[in-house]
């Protein structure tokens, strides 16, 4: 069942390989996944502004190779040794960057596995060299491996974000609202994942769809006339 009129249904993000669509932004991240078997080392940085797919990647890279997806933050409490048996993706290193118990922990899942045979994805909003590490041997490691960026998004690609975020809430939109949506939004994955949301909530607390004339009014709060 689709929500149209205000109803506080449960979201689900579709990660599926599927779901990811494909534009000139991304297409070398996406080759790169594909070809993981194929990664300099046995690893790959990928890199990426806030929503642009990076978790969406790990996923794909996931479910193609049986990886293990975990949060950098997480490690310091992790079975280092286990989560060495597997391939494995280390989600948001950058939020390590002043834990240096995280940064041990990484550093010895980088080593083990890769000594085990495995691969390794690592991923990060800025580039590697502005993750803010300070454990030097981890950070000549970080820094040798090949990195992949996501691109800032074009046209097609934020109206296929957009789709997908409200398809994710059970939305369908009218066919004026995602153009409507393109001329007057902040041209970002960040801000497109703010907007939907922000729309989403309006249409809950008036009970309304979300609708062209609805989008102008959230958009006009933004900006409103001087």
């Amino acid at each position: 069942m689709h929500r149209q009129l205000g109803l506080d249904l449960p979201s689900r993000t579709a990660l599926e390989r599927d779901a990811f669509f494909v534009a000139p932004s991304n297409a070398m991240a996406l080759a790169m996944i594909d070809g993981w078997q194929q990664w300099a080392g046995g690893k790959l940085v990928l890199t990426g502004p806030a929503g642009s797919g990076k978790t969406h990647l790990a996923h794909v890279w996931a479910e193609m190779s049986g990886a293990a997806i975990v949060q950098a933050s997480s490690l310091p409490e992790a079975d280092i040794p286990a989560l060495a048996q597997t391939n494995i993706a280390v989600e948001d290193i950058p939020a390590i960057a002043e834990n240096p118990e995280a940064q041990t922990a990484l550093f010895h899942l980088h080593n083990l596995v890769l000594a085990e045979g495995h691969a390794l994805l690592l991923t990060g909003t800025p580039p590697v060299q502005h993750w803010g590490l300070t454990l030097p041997d981890l950070v000549s490691r970080l820094r040798g491996a090949t990195a992949v960026a996501l691109e800032a998004p074009d046209d097609a690609l934020l109206s296929a974000l957009l789709v997908k975020l409200l398809a994710d809430r059970q939305l369908t939109p009218k066919p004026d609202l995602i153009p409507y949506l393109l001329t007057r939004m902040d041209r970002s994955f960040a801000a497109a994942i703010d907007l939907i949301a922000r729309l989403d909530a309006a249409s809950i607390a008036l009970k309304r769809p979300i609708t062209r004339h609805l989008a102008m009014q959230v958009l006009d709060k933004d900006h409103p006339a001087a």
